[in-house]
C-alpha cells in the first residue's frame, strides 16, 4: 500500500487526484476496528509466519503452501473491502443468502449433495432442451427455497445497512458471510486435494457445487479490490468457454458445461490454484515481506542519501537521484506506482527547484520507476512467473535480466543530461551534501539484504529461502543505529503491512487462474499464435509490433503482472514459431507489459507523477513516454540481437553489449534532440542512420555508427565554435 501521508507539498486537489490514481490500482480498503481489526491483524501474522516458516525452515506440501495463501486472502478481502455500490451489496445479499439457504437445503433437507444437485439439473436440463413447462414444473417444487432465500435476503439488507450506520469500520453481516464461506470453500479445497486428484474426471455434485460457487466468489474478490476491469477479462473468458461453438470459426471450439468448466477452474491446479498462486505463494510474497521489513530497517533514507550523493550537484541533478533512487526502491517494490510515490514524493519536489518544468518532473520519476521492474534481484513478481514459465532458475533469470535492465536506467540518465543541457538546468547547488563515500560508509550495510539476497541465489538456494534470511537480516541491521532499531512493535507493523500489500496482487489469483485455465481448455493460446503469425505473414518485426499493441490495450484494463501471463500464454508460441528463443520472447512480453504504467491514454504511474508535480496530466504522459521509450526498443533487441540475453557465443555476446550500450547512447541523443547542442534536421537524420547501426552488433556497423556520431559532433563543435561558445 501506498502512504500518502509521506507525499508533501501537494496541493488539496493534486493530493485528491492522487487518492484516486492509487485507487485505480486497488480499492481502498477499511480501517477496521474493534475485534475485526484483531481478527485480520491475525490472520496476517499467521500468512507472514507460516510463509517464512515453509521457506525457511521446512517445507510443506502443495495443498498447504498454496491453499493457505488463497484461503487467508480470500478471507481477509471480504473482511477489509467493502461491496461498493448499493445494487453491488443487493446483489451480493443475495449470493449470501443463495449460498446459505442451498447449504440449508442441502445438510437439513435433501441429507444428500447428489439429490440437490439432480433436482437443480432437472431445471437447466428442461430450460437447455426448450421444455419450458417441464423447467416451471421442476422450479416450483423449489418454492419454499425461494421463498427463505428472498426472506433472507431482505434480512441480510436491513442488516447491512444498520451495520454500516453504526459500525461504519467493520464488514457487514453479508461480508463476513462471504468470508466464512469462501473460507471454507478453500479450505474444501486443502482437504480434499489428494482425493480431488484421483476423482479427477468424476468429481461428486458437492465438487462441482462447491467449484461453481468458488468461481464466482473469485470473481467478487477481484472486484472489490481492482474494479470491473480485470473481472469482466475474467468474465469474458467464461463467457468463451461456455459458448465456444457459437463464435466465428477462427475462435470457435467445441465448448464445455458449467460443471465442467468449473470443475476444471476450481477443482484442478490448472486454474485458480495454478501457476499464478503457485508463484505468489512460493517467492512473491515472501518478497512483499522483505520489502516491508527493508522499509522499517531504515534502508530507505540510505536509498534517497546515496543517490544524492552521487549525482545532486551534477547537471540536472535531482533528476538523476530520481533514476538512482527508483532503481534501487524498484526492484523491491513490485508495483510502479508505489515506486513512483514514494521516490517522487521527494525527487519530484528537487527536481522543479532545479529547474525543470512540472510536466517533465512529473515524468521522469515514472519512467525511471518502471525501470525497477526489469532490475535485479526482485523484479516485481514478473521475474519469478518467467522462472516459472520458462523452467529456467531465477538465478538465469536475474544473469540475462541485469544488462537490459541497467541499459533502461542508463537511456533515462542520458536523456536526463541532454534535457538538462538544452534546458541549461544544472544541480542543487544550495545545500552541501556529503561525499559519497562518506554516505556509503556510514550506511553501506543497509545493502547487505539484497547482496544476500543476490549470492543465495547465485549459489542454487530457492528464491524463498533468500528471501527469508534477507529479511533476518533488516532486522539485524536495523540493530545497528538507535534510531532505527526493530523491536517487538516495529517487527509486528513489517508483518501487517506485508500481509497487506499482498492483497492486491492476491486479488487476482481467482481471475488470472480463470483467464489460464480457459486458454488451455480451449486451445485458443494456439490460434491466437495462428493469428498473429498469419496477420504477420512471416515478419518477425511485425508480429513483435501486434503483440506489443495487444499488451498495451490489455494493460489498460489489468495490472501489469496480469498482462504479462495472459499475454505469455497467448503469444509466446507464436514467436517460438518465428524462431524466438522461449527467454527471449517471455522478455519481449515482459517489458511490454509494462508499457500501460506510462504509455497513454492510461498511464497510471505518469498520471501519479503528475498528480505530485501538480503539472497537466495528459502533458505529463506524452512527456513519460519520450524518457521511456527504450521500453520499445528494447524487445526488437531481444528478438533481432538475442545476444544480450546470453544467447550466443562468448564474442556475439561481447559485440552485442558494446553495440546496445552505444546504440542506448546515441538513440537517448537522437530522441532528445541534442548532443552539445541542439541538432538540426539533417544531423537529426544522420543520428537515426548512427543509432540503427550501433544496435546492430556488427564490427562494421558499429564502426559506421561510431562515424556517422563523430561527424555529428564536429558539425556541433563547429558550430559552438563560431558562435564563441565551445
Amino acid at each position: 500500500m501506498v502512504d500518502l501521508k509521506k507525499v508533501t507539498g501537494v496541493n488539496p486537489d493534486d493530493a485528491r487526484k492522487l487518492a484516486q490514481l492509487i485507487e485505480k490500482e486497488a480499492k481502498a480498503a477499511r480501517e477496521l476496528t474493534g475485534i475485526w481489526k484483531y481478527i485480520a491483524a491475525l490472520l496476517g501474522a499467521v500468512m507472514v509466519i507460516f510463509y517464512f516458516y515453509a521457506a525457511g525452515v521446512a517445507s510443506v506440501g502443495t495443498q498447504y503452501h498454496i491453499g493457505i495463501y488463497v484461503f487467508i486472502t480470500y478471507i481477509l478481502v471480504f473482511l477489509l473491502y467493502p461491496a461498493g455500490s448499493s445494487t453491488m451489496r443487493i446483489f451480493m445479499n443475495v449470493v449470501a443468502a443463495v449460498t446459505v439457504i442451498s447449504a440449508m437445503a442441502i445438510f437439513l433437507y435433501y441429507q444428500e449433495p447428489a439429490i440437490f444437485h439432480a433436482r437443480i439439473m432437472e431445471i437447466f436440463d428442461a430450460w437447455s432442451d426448450d421444455e419450458t413447462g417441464k423447467a416451471l414444473a421442476s422450479l416450483a417444487l423449489l418454492w419454499p427455497m425461494a421463498f427463505a432465500i428472498l426472506a433472507l435476503t431482505g434480512l441480510l439488507f436491513l442488516a447491512d445497512n444498520l451495520s454500516m450506520k453504526r459500525w461504519k469500520h467493520s464488514p457487514t453481516p453479508t461480508d463476513i458471510s462471504l468470508a466464512i464461506t469462501s473460507g471454507l470453500l478453500v479450505f474444501y479445497w486443502i482437504s480434499q486435494f489428494e482425493a480431488l486428484n484421483y476423482r479427477a474426471g468424476a468429481e461428486t455434485e458437492l465438487d462441482s457445487l462447491i467449484s461453481i460457487i468458488g468461481v464466482l466468489l473469485s470473481l467478487e474478490i477481484c472486484r472489490r479490490v481492482l474494479g470491473w476491469s480485470m473481472t469482466l477479462v475474467g468474465v469474458f473468458f467464461i463467457c468463451y468457454a461456455l459458448f465456444g461453438p457459437y463464435l466465428p470459426e477462427i475462435l470457435a471450439h467445441r465448448g464445455f458445461g458449467v460443471q465442467r468448466l468449473s470443475n476444471a477452474l476450481f477443482l484442478t491446479t490448472n486454474g485458480i490454484f495454478g501457476v499464478m498462486a503457485s508463484v505468489l505463494a512460493t517467492y512473491v510474497i515472501l518478497f512483499i515481506f522483505f520489502g516491508a521489513f527493508l522499509h522499517k530497517s531504515g534502508a530507505g533514507k540510505f536509498f534517497i542519501d546515496l543517490p544524492l550523493a552521487l549525482a545532486g550537484k551534477s547537471t540536472g541533478g535531482p533528476a538523476k537521484v530520481a533514476v538512482i533512487a527508483s532503481a534501487l526502491f524498484g526492484s523491491v517494490s513490485g508495483s510502479a506506482i508505489a515506486n513512483t510515490v514514494s521516490t517522487g514524493a521527494f525527487t519530484i519536489p528537487l527536481m522543479k527547484r532545479a529547474g525543470f518544468k512540472p510536466h517533465v518532473a512529473g515524468a521522469i520519476e515514472p519512467s525511471a520507476s518502471i525501470g525497477g521492474m526489469f532490475l535485479p534481484p526482485v523484479m516485481g513478481a514478473g521475474g519469478f512467473l518467467m522462472a516459472e514459465l520458462t523452467g529456467n532458475s531465477y538465478a538465469y533469470i536475474m544473469l540475462v535480466s541485469v544488462v537490459p535492465a541497467l541499459l533502461y536506467f542508463f537511456s533515462v540518465f542520458c536523456m536526463i543530461h541532454f534535457e538538462a543541457k538544452k534546458q541549461g538546468i544544472k544541480g542543487i547547488q544550495d545545500e552541501d551534501f556529503p561525499h559519497w563515500t562518506t554516505v556509503l560508509k556510514e550506511g553501506w550495510y543497509f545493502s547487505l539484504p539484497l547482496v544476500i539476497i543476490t549470492i543465495l541465489m547465485i549459489i542454487g538456494r530457492s528464491p524463498g529461502y533468500a528471501a527469508f534470511w534477507a529479511t533476518i537480516t533488516c532486522i539485524a541491521i536495523s540493530w545497528l543505529k538507535k534510531e532505527t532499531r526493530m523491536g517487538i512493535t516495529e517487527i509486528w507493523q513489517a508483518i501487517q503491512s506485508g500481509a497487506k500489500n499482498t492483497l492486491i496482487i492476491g486479488s487476482t489469483v481467482g481471475v488470472i487462474g480463470i483467464i489460464v485455465g480457459t486458454i488451455s481448455l480451449t486451445g485458443i493460446g494456439l490460434k491466437f499464435s495462428d493469428i498473429i503469425i498469419s496477420v504477420a505473414g512471416n515478419n518477425l518485426f511485425l508480429a513483435v509490433v501486434l503483440i506489443g499493441l495487444a499488451s498495451l490495450v490489455l494493460g489498460m484494463g489489468v495490472p501489469v503482472t496480469a498482462a504479462y501471463l495472459i499475454v505469455a500464454v497467448l503469444a509466446v508460441p507464436a514467436l517460438g514459431a518465428f524462431g524466438v528463443a522461449a527467454i527471449a520472447a517471455h522478455q519481449i512480453v515482459y517489458w511490454f507489459s509494462q508499457d500501460s504504467n506510462i504509455t497513454p491514454p492510461v498511464c497510471v504511474a505518469a498520471f501519479a507523477g503528475a498528480a505530485i508535480a501538480g503539472s497537466d496530466p495528459w502533458k505529463t504522459g506524452w512527456t513519460c513516454f519520450k524518457f521511456a521509450k527504450l521500453l520499445y526498443v528494447m524487445p526488437l533487441l531481444f528478438a533481432f540481437t538475442p545476444a544480450i540475453l546470453f544467447l550466443g557465443t562468448p564474442t556475439e555476446i561481447i559485440f552485442s553489449f558494446i553495440s546496445a550500450t552505444l546504440g542506448t547512447l546515441a538513440f537517448s541523443a537522437l530522441t532528445m534532440g541534442y548532443m552539445i547542442r541542439r541538432t538540426t534536421l539533417v544531423e537529426w537524420l544522420i543520428f537515426a542512420v548512427a543509432t540503427v547501426c550501433l544496435y546492430w552488433p556488427t564490427i562494421i556497423t558499429d564502426l559506421t555508427g561510431v562515424f556517422l556520431v563523430g561527424v555529428v559532433y564536429m558539425m556541433q563543435k563547429s558550430k559552438n565554435k563560431k558562435e564563441g561558445l565551445a
